[in-house]
């Protein structure tokens, strides 16, 4: 018997060569074998009524689970301690034990404790009938959640208000949807459980546990809540991860493929819980996986899913994969340029996805140039990378763009978007520009931005407090851009897909409440802004103020401090949990397409990252250098990861998750115009500005074009990252292929004028047209093609205008790839 939850087995070895064969054939029948494991590890049941699920998972070499809990055989070391039923630990009696666990030859051991076997707890309104309500969906938008309720019975959207849901059950209607005198014959028993008729239908049966917990409390006189009662403090789910495979190699998951979860709930008086029962189970994509009410995943497709387990006013989840059945076939040894790719492979070997091979050297040249400065390499910089033989060509030209402004120029324009600048006055576009250029810290930039204060004009990030007097929108704007969550949805009732109560919102919002504003008298256009050192945010519920709490964390001490000073320390110190993989997965997206957690703004339970370990390490790197993006961006372009081709393999075609090949992803307006200027050689007059202004470089959205509305810039209203629309659409094809841009600067351009005068043979016009556009050769079928046409044609001039539109309106120009 080995003593704890994890146990390998040892295959017989034949002594044939003395010990030292022995140890090698034992060791290659470890590293073979599964792991066996039991959930939880560790059992503690503590009164009449507690219960404990368990559940036995092999975990085989290559990642795939397996439930055994079906096959596996519970005995009790001591028998009269605890009665085992279904797999379901009840007490019987105090005292230690161990349960053995025996299954496909091994053996194990989990040690139980027992307390108070003889006490009974009485059933508690928040902890116990209010997660009934919600796994019913009686509380839901679409049920009694509903603002007016239904039938003249309303509750709060997911149990927000607890004690005005009790009240409106106990006292609303006094002896009708209770009936304490006979209270199996309650309303609230009868309807659910459709003993009489009910619009809603049943919601469960009356042997569940759900209608013996509304019974109990019922017997027990519908009491409220003691001011003392115990609160949740954290859920937890077991098993970790689930990896479910097919029955046979090539197929998808079989239906049989699933796996029993348990859900644990942990108390703040040190006790806790198996509350699986009254958990509400939802999964992510039920493509993949689907959950049931009564805790079992089961595969459907190859693919990947979130299960989430709400329990009252606390989330938590865990991630579900889906492999082909059969054997796993060998994961070629692939190289890594750092641990961006080791921990990307790691994630692809376990869902048996190949990547696509690194993309040829004119493909990158254009892709780093487009995503790093937002410009096409020029022609003279094309053939010098193209010409470079060193091995070491891509880093030095990642280096070289990291050092130009055009770097800066586009991300101002990003965290212009985010702090939404809006007024070319004050200077605050160019706060932003200074700091970028001279590569301050991110950290200490979002300092200086949080504590502002001061006149608009003379200290510009000051503008960032334009919303004084509304301190939350101001808490859901700093939560959106430098936390990377949402929480709105906090204000009128309790996140139901991520775990902000409206308690987190209020705490949050109260950081802001002391900040003040005030017109300057030597010039009354100038805003002043201020600490007030007085000024609360008050719950709407029960009208009590809110202390400021960080979302997440704890309710700091202020002092005489500036609360916004406070927060500031808080989210930008290295241990927080929150800026850096915001930061990191922000930089992350601009270069794959989609974030680490997509969108970037919508971090939450339910959105999970696609590599949690990924976005860790970007996070840990940034902060072990100090804040400089830089370097970070560095480390994300130099990765094989995202020098990867964009044709796929067979095993990662319908992979948009996990960065095995690069995507396709259309230029953003500021972008596309820019690369449109410059393939031309005719820039645009935009706004006031002079001549040759880039369209990145606008600093407010004010200032804009038909072009650039068309196709799809931020107007900066919302901090939301889908102000910006990428997505492409019929107006933009229509503007591109029948408005003046395009045409327009063909026409009034010098290129085709220039190539012409030179007198260069047409396959050198094509070959210049391509690099300028493209930045690559044409190839052979389309040089024989378009030679035949020039050669044919009466007047090379228009075939060479039509080929420089042909490219301006591929798709090939329009996307990064």
């Amino acid at each position: 018997m080995i003593s704890g939850f994890v146990h390998r087995k040892r295959a017989d070895c034949r002594i044939a060569v003395g010990i030292l064969a022995v140890a090698v054939c034992g060791s290659a029948a470890m590293a073979d074998d599964p792991v066996i494991r039991v959930y939880p590890s560790r059992v503690t049941l503590d009164g009449a009524a507690d219960r404990q699920r368990v559940i036995v998972q092999s975990v085989t070499a290559d990642g795939r689970t397996r439930d055994l809990t079906s096959r596996a055989r519970l005995v009790a070391s001591v028998a009269d301690r605890v009665r085992i039923v279904g797999g379901v630990l009840q007490p019987v009696a105090d005292g230690a034990l161990d349960l053995v666990v025996t299954v496909d030859g091994r053996r194990l051991v989990v040690p139980v404790t027992v307390r108070h076997a003889d006490a009974t707890s009485p059933v508690r309104f928040g902890l116990d009938v209010m997660p009934v309500l919600t796994k019913g969906g009686c509380n839901s938008g679409s049920c009694h959640g509903a603002s007016r309720g239904q039938r003249g019975f309303r509750l709060s959207v997911f149990g927000f208000d607890p004690a005005g849901d009790h009240f409106r059950i106990t006292r609303e209607f006094v002896g009708r949807r209770i009936d304490l005198a006979r209270p199996a014959e309650s309303l609230l028993l009868t309807k659910p459980s459709e003993q009489v008729v009910h619009g809603g239908g049943q919601r469960f049966d009356a042997d569940s546990e759900m209608y013996r917990v509304l019974l109990k409390w019922l017997e027990q006189g519908a009491p409220r809540d003691p001011r003392d009662v115990s609160r949740v403090k954290r859920l937890e789910v077991f098993p970790s991860e689930v990896v479910l495979s097919g029955t046979r190699l090539g197929e998808d998951a079989a239906a049989g493929s699933s796996h029993r979860l348990v859900v644990r709930a942990h108390y703040d008086d040190g006790t806790d819980r198996d509350v699986t029962g009254l958990t509400v189970f939802t999964s992510t994509n039920t493509a993949s996986a689907v959950v049931s009410a009564d805790a079992v995943v089961s595969g459907q497709r190859r693919g990947e899913s979130f299960v989430m387990a709400m329990f009252g006013e606390h989330n938590v989840g865990l991630p579900v994969i889906v492999v082909p059945g059969g054997p796993a076939a060998a994961f070629p040894d692939l190289p890594a340029a750092n641990a961006v790719d080791e921990l990307i492979h790691r994630k692809l070997r376990k869902l048996r996805v190949v990547p696509s091979p690194i993309c040829d050297d004119s493909t990158f040249v254009r892709r780093v140039y487009l995503d790093t400065i937002g410009l096409l390499p020029q022609t003279g910089e094309y053939d010098r990378f193209i010409a470079d033989k060193r091995p070491d060509k891509r880093k030095r030209l990642v280096d070289e763009l990291l050092k130009r402004p055009e770097f800066t120029d586009l991300w101002v324009m990003k965290w212009a978007e985010l702090l939404q600048v809006r007024n070319v006055k004050g200077g605050f576009f160019g706060w932003l520009r200074k700091r970028f250029l001279a590569n301050v810290p991110m950290d200490r930039m979002v300092r200086e931005l949080l504590t502002a204060e001061g006149g608009f004009f003379r200290d510009p990030p000051a503008q960032y407090f334009r919303q004084v007097g509304k301190p939350k929108i101001l808490a859901e704007n700093v939560a959106q851009v430098f936390m990377g969550t949402r929480i709105q949805c906090a204000q009128c009732h309790n996140h139901p897909f991520d775990r902000w109560t409206m308690n987190d919102y209020y705490g949050f919002a109260a950081f802001f409440a002391q900040l003040g504003s005030k017109r300057n008298w030597e010039d009354t256009r100038e805003q002043i802004v201020f600490n007030k050192g007085s000024g609360e945010v008050r719950h709407p519920i029960d009208d009590r103020v809110m202390p400021p709490k960080f979302l997440g964390g704890e309710v700091p001490r202020l002092g005489r401090r500036d609360r916004r000073a406070v927060l500031a320390d808080w989210l930008t110190a290295a241990g927080n949990p929150w800026f850096s993989r915001n930061l990191a997965n922000i930089a992350w997206a601009q270069f794959f397409g989609r974030g680490i957690v997509d969108q970037v703004d919508d971090v939450r339970l339910s959105n999970p990252p696609s590599n949690p370990e990924l976005l860790d390490f970007l996070a840990a790197r940034l902060v072990a250098d100090g804040y400089d993006f830089r370097k970070l961006i560095r480390v994300i372009t130099l990765s094989f990861a995202y020098q990867r081709a964009t044709e796929p393999t067979a095993s990662n075609l319908d992979d948009r998750r996990n960065f095995s090949h690069a995507s396709f992803r259309r230029l953003r307006a500021e972008v596309l115009h820019d690369c449109l200027c410059q393939a031309t050689g005719v820039p645009s007059r935009l706004g006031g500005f002079p001549l040759g202004t880039r369209a990145v470089q606008l600093p407010v959205a004010a200032m804009s074009t038909d072009f650039l509305e068309t196709f799809g810039r931020s107007n900066r209203e919302t901090v939301c990252s889908c102000e910006v629309d990428v997505q492409p659409n019929l107006s933009q094809a229509l503007h591109l292929i029948n408005g003046a841009t395009t045409w327009g600067k063909i026409e009034g351009g010098e290129v085709l004028k220039r190539l012409m005068t030179a007198g260069d043979e047409p396959a050198t016009v094509i070959s210049a047209l391509y690099v300028r556009c493209l930045s690559r050769q044409p190839t052979d079928r389309e040089r024989t093609r378009l030679l035949a046409a020039v050669a044919a044609a009466d007047d090379r001039n228009e075939i060479y205008q039509e080929l420089f539109w042909a490219l301006l309106n591929s798709k090939e120009f329009l996307f990064n790839h």
